[in-house]
């Protein structure tokens, strides 16, 4: 009878073993992302995914055209199918940014970008793909749709907060390659409806952080999706890369149009628009474009950091929104220098390659 019961035994431990086994084939890269999620200070994580977060395959089934489809994608894939949302939405508000592109002193090129909108909690995301180039972006968490005021703590919400990969507002690729979407001046949603794989906003964002090297290489992979905008508001991007080119990229009437420009706010850079939006948008448009001028296109990371200071929420005395974050990137040395909520005197360092 003891005979017996070992032998059981040895076969309920192998058995677990087999299971276990094939719960961490499934799950194991999300479970190590989900450890991986690190607290930084009062609203601000960070997290790194190395390996499959289904991007691939979300692009192969077509993409998603809202953010609701994307978001029933998204859970979809972090439950491997074992659950299956009736509807799901992600949520997102209304809000603005600044971006400034300049040659460094030092040789290559920086970016400088303002997110700005009401207190959120936010997410710093490294991902290093299979099949795709490794990058640093930013999410509001805000933007994933759970409860008000969510946060990543806990197994069960850091685990959920993978989701923010789908959701980058900004980034820069190993390459070099930054990208940041900005709100432009009105509420004319995209919505293009041909036979192409659809995509919303952010998804484009990772889009390109994962597979373009170069501004080039980024609008041919845009044109090769239908974009759908984001909570029906109007977005706009700049992309820029290390070989010094920077654009702006709208959507008017359904039609994709790429403007060469240093500086982004939140008016329409494009004709039949061009100027259309807000008063401040233009103050600061004003403002990065004088500094920059006036450093003769050249500046140290120091100076953008002030000239992002500058037309940051809280030197444009906006006591609603603030500057969430600031984000300094280096596009030769692969680095970003981030900024937490106007704290100006302290910054998060991230090099990627290392």
């Amino acid at each position: 009878m003891k005979k017996g019961i070992k032998v059981m035994l040895i076969i309920l431990a192998a058995v677990l073993v087999f299971v276990a086994a094939g719960v961490w084939m499934m799950f194991g890269q999300n479970i190590k992302a989900a450890a991986s999620v690190e607290k930084l200070e009062d609203g601000l994580y960070q997290m790194t995914y190395e390996g499959d977060y289904g991007f691939e395959t979300y692009l192969a089934q077509g993409g998603a055209s809202s953010d609701s489809e994307m978001a029933n994608y998204i859970i979809s894939f972090l439950s491997h199918g074992f659950y299956t949302p009736e509807e799901s939405d992600i949520h997102t508000a209304e809000y603005g940014c600044s971006a400034l592109c300049v040659e460094d002193t030092a040789g290559g090129r920086l970016m400088g970008r303002n997110y700005d909108w009401e207190k959120c909690n936010a997410m710093i995301v490294r991902t290093k793909p299979e099949n795709g180039y490794e990058s640093v972006s930013t999410c509001c968490l805000d933007f994933l749709g759970f409860e008000e005021n969510w946060k990543p703590e806990g197994f069960a919400n850091q685990y959920m907060a993978i989701a923010s990969i789908y959701v980058p507002l900004d980034g820069m690729n190993e390459k070099g390659l930054c990208i940041a979407d900005l709100m432009a001046g009105d509420d004319e949603t995209t919505h293009q409806n041909t036979e192409k794989p659809d995509l919303t906003t952010t998804a484009a964002v990772r889009l390109i952080l994962d597979h373009a090297a170069t501004v080039d290489e980024a609008l041919e992979l845009l044109k090769q999706y239908d974009m759908n905008s984001a909570i029906g508001k109007a977005h706009h991007y700049i992309i820029a890369d290390a070989s010094g080119r920077s654009v702006a990229v709208e959507y008017i009437d359904n039609e994709m149009i790429v403007t060469e420009t240093d500086i982004l706010t939140n008016h329409y850079l494009a004709e039949p628009k061009r100027g259309i939006g807000s008063e401040q948008s233009h103050q600061r448009f004003d403002i990065l474009s004088d500094r920059k001028q006036a450093a003769d296109g050249k500046m140290d990371t120091a100076q953008l950091c002030e000239s992002m200071q500058a037309v940051s929420q809280g030197s444009m005395g906006d006591d609603y929104e603030i500057t969430q974050w600031t984000i300094l990137y280096n596009l030769k040395e692969r680095s970003q220098e981030f900024y937490w909520a106007e704290q100006y005197d302290h910054s998060y360092r991230i090099v990627l390659g290392k």
